[in-house]
């Protein structure tokens, strides 16, 4: 077991863990894409963070404590509270910068409630760098572990924060917490690690689920892009496997992709770029296109190659630089870094390996375990490895315990199958389905990027499902909130009685 790999922490460091343990996941939108009212506010806060929350680290004789602190970027929006006792939202931000509170649908939600919104940069991205330099030994700290301590002394520390701003002694806020994605997991997992602190949480597609070889992935690609869509996508992928063997460089000029040295990287771009459209909600700006050139015999590789460039490159606004293993070795802070620091809690903690299935496959079967095991190495060197196991025992996986978590996912979001499907009284999960519902779409709406003001939901091809899940929302919140009111956050009481989608 390499340094990196799970719990690779000294001894007391591990007792840590265990008396913890024993008492109780690509998501970028760019900014470009992001109009005026897009942001809440942009103000930035700072607060003082430890570095190390599992420090003493030492032998058991000796303990040397780390008192490292690194500045951790925040942000309040205060326009809908009601001082002095409204709720606190608090918006996890997840992998990658966190350049303010987005204007999706929790705004909805705060004003309804009448609740503050803050929310806290995770550790490493953005602006809240503890190290100059990100090389392997200096990320060593960054873990959904340490980050989830980061909630909790940040909740802390703002409630005192918010008390002493309106000159209020002792008031204690309920709090409840929401994340997409990564986040979605850091939400759930913070209301199971620390319910005294919570009254609840929504994961929206969250990837609660570590995933060594996650096959289902590329499978519901398949599946959302349909018979057609999916034999055209299965033929591209031949085609390019053959072109790369005959002339390589003419095929990654095509698509706009000749800085790429590596041919796998070269074929996760292209498979990210088809599931993309399916994970954020355009569809049709894949398929029809392609369906239509099948049927009139035209070029398919440059028909496919012009989405790739002109939407996913372009429009959407990935980077190819994210694909570029040189890239990914920059240990310097910086814009882009979120790649190299995502790879790194993808490498150490929970894998996500987008692998080629064995039959159906619409990715290139070069993109296996072995591609994903080497990139991890030749990024961060021997001894980094993802302990998947030890990640889904410390959280429980898909069978998560606690209670007042809120579970979403749309139907043809590919990560849906890393999140927790099965519905239960006290861990409700429902599934919003539609053509075009994806990637956190009860906060987000109708496609998922680029960001609808408020969430907007029009452009959903069922905004019925998508409102009758937001409804559910509200009660959730609604009744966990004035549990928590009642009695405390850390209150067993039973959940909201209701039927849930599975």
């Amino acid at each position: 077991m390499g340094i990196f790999s799970g719990f690779g922490y000294p001894l007391a460091h591990l007792l840590l863990f265990l008396s913890f343990f024993l008492a109780e996941s690509r998501d970028f939108l760019s900014d470009q894409h992001r109009g005026n009212n897009a942001y809440l506010t942009r103000d930035e806060h700072w607060f003082n963070q430890t570095l190390d929350h599992f420090s003493p680290t030492a032998c058991l004789l000796f303990s040397f404590l780390d008192h490292r602190k690194f500045r951790q970027r925040f942000y309040e929006f205060l326009d809908y509270y009601q001082v002095p006792k409204g709720p606190i939202f608090l918006k996890i931000c997840g992998e990658s910068a966190c350049n303010g509170i987005v204007n999706d649908y929790i705004s909805v939600l705060a004003k309804k409630f009448g609740a503050a919104i803050v929310s806290l940069e995770h550790r490493y991205y953005g602006k809240s760098s503890p190290f100059k330099q990100l090389t392997t030994n200096n990320l060593r700290f960054l873990s959904s572990k340490q980050a989830l301590f980061d909630l909790a002394v940040f909740r802390q520390y703002y409630q005192e924060y918010l008390n002493a701003k309106y000159n209020i002694s002792e008031t204690e806020n309920p709090w409840f917490v929401f994340g997409v994605s990564y986040s979605g997991a850091l939400s759930a997992w913070f209301r199971l690690k620390f319910p005294h602190l919570t009254c609840g949480s929504l994961a929206s597609s969250g990837v609660v689920l570590a995933i060594y070889n996650f096959k289902e992935f590329d499978q519901q690609v398949g599946d959302s892009a349909g018979a057609e869509c999916k034999a055209v996508l299965q033929e591209i992928t031949n085609l390019v496997d053959e072109k790369l063997q005959s002339d390589g460089k003419s095929v990654k000029k095509l698509f706009g992709a000749a800085k790429l040295q590596n041919d796998n990287d070269f074929l996760y771009l292209l498979a990210d770029a088809a599931a993309i459209a399916f994970q954020y909600g355009n569809p049709d700006v894949l398929c029809s296109p392609l369906v239509d050139a099948k049927k009139n015999g035209s070029n398919l590789l440059e028909v496919y190659a012009n989405y790739v460039r002109n939407y996913y490159l372009g429009k959407f606004g990935a980077s190819l630089e994210s694909y570029d293993q040189q890239h990914l070795k920059n240990i310097t802070p910086g814009e882009n870094s979120a790649d190299r620091l995502w790879w790194f809690q993808v490498c150490t903690e929970v894998a996500y390996f987008q692998v080629a299935p064995k039959n159906g496959t619409v990715r290139s079967p070069n993109i296996d375990t072995r591609y994903h095991l080497d990139l991890c190495k030749n990024i961060f060197g021997e001894g980094v490895y993802p302990d998947v196991e030890m990640t889904n025992i410390y959280y429980g996986g898909t069978r998560i315990a606690g209670s007042k978590i809120v579970f979403t996912n749309g139907s043809q979001d590919p990560w849906r199958h890393a999140s927790k499907q099965k519905s239960s009284e006290d861990l409700p999960s429902y599934l919003i389905k539609c053509h075009n519902c994806g990637h956190g779409s009860d906060l987000r709406g109708c496609p998922q990027s680029p960001l609808n003001i408020e969430g907007n939901a029009e452009k959903c091809t069922s905004p019925e499902a998508v409102q009758k899940v937001r409804q559910q929302i509200i009660q959730h919140i609604d009744l966990w909130l004035s549990q928590c009111q009642a009695t405390g956050p850390g209150d067993d009481e039973p959940a909201l009685r209701m039927t849930a989608s599975s």
